[in-house]
């Protein structure tokens, strides 16, 4: 397979001072997902050009713009031919990427067109945990889709990823808030790209996507929220002075067990009060 893409990025070589888009609208994970069907996005990280992606030959996005993350689509589960086509020259002429790719049934997925690790175009399927989020948290996902050496990410000055490899991924729930976050190279002090504030609300998943090339000093982040899929609340029960009471599992259990408790004490009452009026 002929790439055209490195080319490209060699023409924009030292042309990008380091960027920071780290924002993007949020995403809605919306209903479950159909047994046949998955919820599909895709991430531009390929610096310097412009493309069309098409999927099993048929255009699925045009124009698309590097540092771009496009609306999840609905597409029957299945395998699918990834086509990414400098803008204007597909279907028929050689694509810049191509790659087959297996979309499972019922999942959310990004397809992620990017730099490998020494710079050559790639295509990597993930997975997104669109899973409900803990109340208070947030979920953080770290991707590293940069031609880039292997690197720590840190919030607040602290690590909490490393040893991140292209193309791997990292996730954990955080605390949802502000954080200032930063990719360094890995077991340093060496910015590679940041820092940045990062809005991490509570009941969102939230993919980082950093991309670029570092050699040619345009590395940069990109985020992808998904929205929705916050805990629902803990029950609230009224307690007999009116005082609202929110058990966990544990003490919920308790207290249905302290009801059914009630018809045998009532009953209990009631015998006792027989056998009493049988001795008068």
């Amino acid at each position: 397979m002929t790439s055209r893409l490195p080319l490209a990025i060699a023409a924009t070589a030292g042309t990008c001072a380091l960027a920071l888009g780290v924002t993007a609208p949020a995403l809605a994970a919306g209903p479950a997902n159909t047994d046949d069907k998955a919820m599909v996005s895709v991430f531009h990280g390929v610096p310097g050009l412009t493309v069309d992606v098409y999927a099993n030959g048929n255009e699925l996005l045009s124009d698309f713009e590097p540092g771009s993350v496009a609306a999840p689509q609905s597409l029957d589960a299945g395998t699918y031919d990834i086509q990414v086509f400098e803008a204007g020259k597909g279907p028929d002429g050689t694509p810049a990427i191509e790659k087959q790719v297996e979309v499972p049934a019922g999942a959310n997925a990004t397809v992620a067109a990017h730099l490998s690790a020494d710079g050559k175009p790639q295509l990597t399927a993930f997975v997104n945990d669109v899973s409900n989020v803990p109340a208070g948290k947030a979920r953080l996902t770290v991707r590293h889709v940069a031609a880039a050496p292997t690197v720590d990410v840190r919030a607040n000055g602290q690590p909490v990823f490393k040893n991140l490899e292209n193309p791997k991924e990292a996730t954990s729930d955080v605390g949802s808030g502000t954080i200032s976050a930063d990719v360094v190279l890995a077991g340093t002090d060496t910015v590679a790209v940041g820092p940045a504030d990062l809005n991490l609300k509570e009941g969102t998943s939230n993919v980082v996507y950093a991309w670029g090339s570092a050699d040619d000093k345009n590395l940069a982040l990109k985020t992808q929220t998904f929205t929705g899929i916050e805990s629902p609340p803990n029950p609230v029960h009224a307690g007999g002075n009116g005082a609202a009471l929110a058990l966990d599992s544990s003490s919920q259990w308790l207290a249905w067990a302290a009801v059914g408790a009630v018809p045998l004490t009532a009953t209990g009452v009631l015998a006792a009060r027989r056998v009493a009026g049988r001795r008068d």
